[in-house]
């Protein structure tokens, strides 16, 4: 019996030396852990497949928006690779996300709605105004044979083109610039949309449209209910514009800083 009690004693001082460091790796394993699920999370691209289709079907489809190319498009770009890391969570939700510098992702429904607007077609050149993260061009892309897209921040507009070409869009070419005055090297263009409000329709821009395009813009003042317009431009080259719903978009920024 003595001999069993002393054999115990620094049984149990070993076990108590062993608790810290046997603590310290269970924290280290589940630390991997986490990191590994939350990759697995970032990879899973069946599960973003999913929130992409009841996205389309909810959100979109569900309110009007026929036009197969567009539902198609934005069933197939990932929009959770663009927004901030931090609120992919929320990609997929039925609302507009911030992605910095005061500027938003817009709400996936009206990116449907001012996309099919514009009846874009295979053969389409199309200029965007206002990158942002690059997902509106992104969806365009898959409709068009290609974009233009001018972004005034230039942080925005070349973490947008790293993340563009990145995923291989390859008919999007991005430029730092003021999208007031367009992108005349490349027009005239089938379509132009502009995801900025507007005091007013930027005369360049319609100018650069071609006769027979559609442009979509959102026209009114800063920070207030702002009206989404269609300019069209007749064969003859007469404009035509109507209005299609309220809605609320960030100002069209002139210049940066």
């Amino acid at each position: 019996m003595p001999s069993c009690g002393y054999l115990a004693l620094p049984a149990r001082r070993a076990t108590c030396k062993c608790l810290p460091v046997l603590a310290f790796l269970c924290a280290i394993l589940l630390c991997y852990w986490r990191i590994c699920y939350c990759s697995l999370l970032e990879g899973d691209s069946e599960q973003y497949k999913g929130l992409r289709h009841r996205m389309v079907d909810q959100q979109i489809a569900a309110r009007g928006i026929e036009d197969e190319h567009v539902l198609q498009a934005m069933r197939d770009v990932p929009r959770h690779l663009f927004v901030p890391k931090g609120r992919r969570s929320s990609a997929y939700g039925d609302f507009p996300l911030p992605i910095g510098y005061g500027q938003t992702i817009s709400q996936p429904y009206i990116v449907a709605l001012m996309t099919e607007l514009l009846e874009p077609e295979k053969d389409d050149v199309a200029l965007e105004v206002g990158t942002g993260s690059g997902y509106q061009a992104a969806v365009l892309s898959r409709i068009v044979k290609e974009v233009y897209t001018v972004e005034i921040i230039p942080p925005l507009g070349k973490a947008a083109e790293k993340r563009l070409k990145e995923a291989a869009y390859e008919n999007i070419k991005v430029k730092i610039g003021d999208g007031y005055y367009g992108w005349e090297e490349y027009a005239l263009f089938d379509c132009i949309i502009v995801t900025a409000a507007s005091d007013h329709i930027p005369p360049s821009l319609i100018r650069q449209l071609k006769r027979g395009g559609k442009m979509a813009i959102p026209v009114g003042s800063p920070f207030q209910v702002q009206n989404l317009m269609l300019v069209e431009k007749s064969g003859e080259g007469e404009i035509q514009t109507r209005n299609i719903l309220p809605v609320r978009f960030v100002p069209f920024r002139r210049k940066w800083k």
